[in-house]
């Protein structure tokens, strides 16, 4: 693991401003007068407080005031997501952007950054304010394969290349069966052939979106959750690597692209997370991040047409010039991120509720598998959670809570680590 100090900024009209936002950049940027109208709305908000916000929009406006909301919030979450802001649901701020407003953004703009190396606790500090951070040394790939080994090593099988087609639960054994295609025997991890049974289990732990569970599930469900399924979101993703002789760079892990004459929402410079990320050539990767649905036209785009796009984008930011690009490629996630509109949780309390009644020892776990926005870290702890309740079935451990309460992971690795060794 590498110790990083935290440094991603937001494109504004031509400027760049830090993330988390700094009083004094924001002052010198928008100038006084833009400034103090910020601040008078920011203002009029808290003395007239939305009390009870329903859609992202109102949220953002009570929180921060209707002037900053338009600058710095609506034109990228709409670029993300694919949809105005209104109609968009609260908790999401709500999760994402916990504790924070403009009163604490600007204390923590005053304060120094913490050694480099240093091991400063962070349990209490907002998250959107974090200036420190580890990471895997040649990126988070790492992680899946110690976790690969030690499963082979233990004696588990890791089959790759496979896709689950139906699940099925023997009742009167209390089993679980699995249909998995195998894309390529060549792919198989244990040789077997395309279609082959995997089972019997008595638990089974699914990271699989929600929706494709309920369809491949071939247990009876109510008509009630299958069209509950149906009815949930998602928000698809491109990455347009760039290989570059750089004739420009920047120190950022992310720059956060605002900006609507721009399809880009989001632009990482791998190096930058890590110098293993990259070679010893002097060449760099920056990944050019796009948010779509699967049915625009953009997602249907040849790599080619999206790489010469990507490299027009980055020359027009002023973050590049003609030449530098030498090479690129594309990865296409379907599903990355799932829709919080105004009826995903009464689907996904429908879906939930039909699981726990028809489906005894299946967990979902992960942010597709129980649809809801957790970043890496929460997403890993629902699944450690949902192996601890299994380890430990009187615990009451409920993967459902995570980033709901700020505390409950500290809480649930203090009190629950004996519970399991």
């Amino acid at each position: 693991m590498v110790v990083k100090s935290r440094l991603s900024r937001i494109y504004y009209r031509g400027k760049f401003y830090a993330y988390p936002m700094e009083a004094g950049e924001i002052i010198n940027n928008l100038g006084k007068t833009e400034s103090l109208l910020c601040i008078g709305s920011y203002l009029r908000a808290k003395l007239r407080p939305h009390r009870n916000p329903l859609n992202l929009e109102d949220w953002l406006t009570a929180k921060f005031g209707r002037r900053l909301y338009r600058t710095f919030f609506k034109t990228y979450t709409e670029k993300v997501w694919g949809r105005p802001c209104g109609e968009i649901a609260s908790d999401w701020a709500a999760q994402r952007i916990k504790g924070l407003s403009l009163s604490s953004a600007a204390i923590a703009s005053l304060r120094l950054r913490p050694r480099l190396g240093s091991r400063p606790s962070q349990s209490k500090v907002i998250k959107t304010l974090i200036k420190t951070f580890r990471y895997p040394r040649l990126g988070p790939g790492m992680m899946w394969e110690a976790a690969t080994d030690l499963i082979r090593a233990r004696g588990g099988r890791v089959v790759l290349g496979a896709r689950v087609k139906a699940m099925d639960y023997n009742a009167e054994s209390g089993h679980w069966y699995l249909q998995v295609k195998q894309r390529s025997a060549d792919e198989s991890a244990d040789g077997s052939d395309g279609n082959a049974q995997h089972g019997p289990y008595h638990q089974i732990i699914s990271t699989a979106p929600l929706s494709e569970v309920v369809k491949a599930m071939k247990v009876p469900l109510p008509a009630e959750a299958r069209a509950a399924a149906a009815s949930l979101g998602y928000r698809d993703f491109i990455l347009v690597a760039l290989i570059l002789r750089p004739s420009v760079t920047f120190p950022d892990h992310w720059l956060y692209i605002h900006d609507p004459a721009l399809k880009v929402g989001r632009i990482q410079n791998f190096q930058n997370w890590s110098d293993d990320m990259v070679d010893n050539s002097g060449n760099v990767c920056y990944g050019m991040e796009y948010f779509c649905f699967k049915d625009d036209a953009l997602w249907g785009q040849s790599d080619v047409d999206l790489i010469a796009m990507a490299e027009r984008e980055l020359i027009a930011l002023g973050l590049s010039s003609a030449g530098d690009v030498v090479d690129g490629c594309v990865v296409r996630q379907p599903r990355a991120y799932p829709v919080y509109d105004d009826t995903y949780q009464k689907n996904v309390g429908v879906i939930r509720q039909a699981l726990s009644d028809h489906c005894p020892g299946l967990h979902q776990v992960g942010r597709n598998g129980m649809h809801k926005y957790n970043n890496q870290d929460h997403s890993m702890m629902t699944a450690m959670l949902a192996a601890r309740g299994i380890l430990c079935p009187n615990s009451n451990l409920d993967p459902w809570r995570v980033n709901q309460d700020a505390e409950y992971i500290e809480t649930v690795e203090l009190d629950r680590r004996d519970d399991v060794n």
